[in-house]
Order: C-alpha cells, then sequence, then structure tokens
C-alpha cells in the first residue's frame, strides 16, 4: 500500500522485511512492482551520523532510496515550477527497522542526513545509469531552499 506524500509525484512505499534467525531478507524494487519504472543501475552511499548530503536533482532520473542500514534524514525540496507543490519541502525518516521505498521524481532537489550513532548506507536503484550531464547539485545550506536539517519534530 502507497502511502501519499507532500510534493508531487514522490512516493513512500512500504516494503517488505523477512527477518529470521540467520539475519533478513530487504525487498526492495521487482520488475512486476506496479511502481517499477526501468533499471539504470544501483550503487550505495555511505552516510556517516550528523553529516548532511545535499543538494541535488536530476533532470530525467527517477531516484528510488531504501535504507539498508542505520537511518536517515531524507529531504526533499520540489523546484519544478511547473509543479503544484512548487516550493514545498518534505522530510522523510528512513531506517533499517521500518523498511520503506522512497521514489524521488526528475526535478525534486533531495539531499539526505545521517542520523543515529552509526554510518548509513542508502541503496538507490535508478531509472538512468548515473550522467554527469543531468545533475545540478547546491550547496546543503542554499538559501533558496532554505531547508533546516534540525530534526523535526512530529
Amino acid at each position: 500500500m502507497e502511502k501519499q506524500s507532500g510534493i508531487s509525484g514522490v512516493k513512500i512505499l512500504p516494503k517488505r522485511k523477512i527477518i529470521d534467525d540467520r539475519g533478513a531478507i530487504f525487498h526492495m524494487l521487482r520488475v512486476d512492482d506496479p511502481d517499477f519504472d526501468k533499471f539504470g543501475e544501483i550503487y550505495f552511499s555511505k552516510i556517516h551520523p550528523g553529516v548532511v548530503k545535499a543538494w541535488h536533482h536530476h533532470s530525467r532520473m527517477t531516484l528510488n532510496y531504501l535504507v539498508v542500514t542505520g537511518s536517515i534524514q531524507l529531504a526533499l525540496w520540489d523546484g519544478r515550477k511547473d509543479s503544484p507543490t512548487y516550493g514545498k519541502t518534505q522530510t522523510i525518516y528512513m531506517d533499517e527497522q521500518y523498511s520503506q521505498l522512497a521514489v524521488v521524481p526528475p526535478g525534486v532537489w533531495n539531499g539526505f542526513k545521517g542520523l543515529g550513532p552509526t554510518s548509513s548506507i542508502v541503496a538507490n536503484c535508478a531509472t538512468h545509469p548515473h550522467d554527469p550531464e543531468e545533475i545540478t547539485r547546491r550547496p546543503w545550506d542554499d538559501q533558496e531552499i532554505g531547508y533546516n536539517w534540525a530534526l523535526k519534530n512530529g
């Protein structure tokens, strides 16, 4: 079941996790999932506690984030001028205990902050291979976005 989000086109999808005495299996994406678009590449991003990796957006690539280890604060800002949620921010807390997939469409600025006492690993199954020509970056404290990286309440 899909949980609706605050930014147009962003989806938060609960994912199945199978745990037994040997460890766990984290489900991420399958070709027959209704929200699967296409496969471009998969990579893993490691982030240390308290560190902010932000901001960037892609012009063509959809991002599919899943936290494999640790926990993060995923921040989104809608910079698409033709979007009904233009200028809106959204904060999503993701961790390995509650398995969920965050689908971030092209044009939505995003970044994350490592939470907790250890480093976190975020998997991204992107719809396109990395292309430096279609990514745009801004500093973590960009004034136009104006995001406060302090933990949010509620």
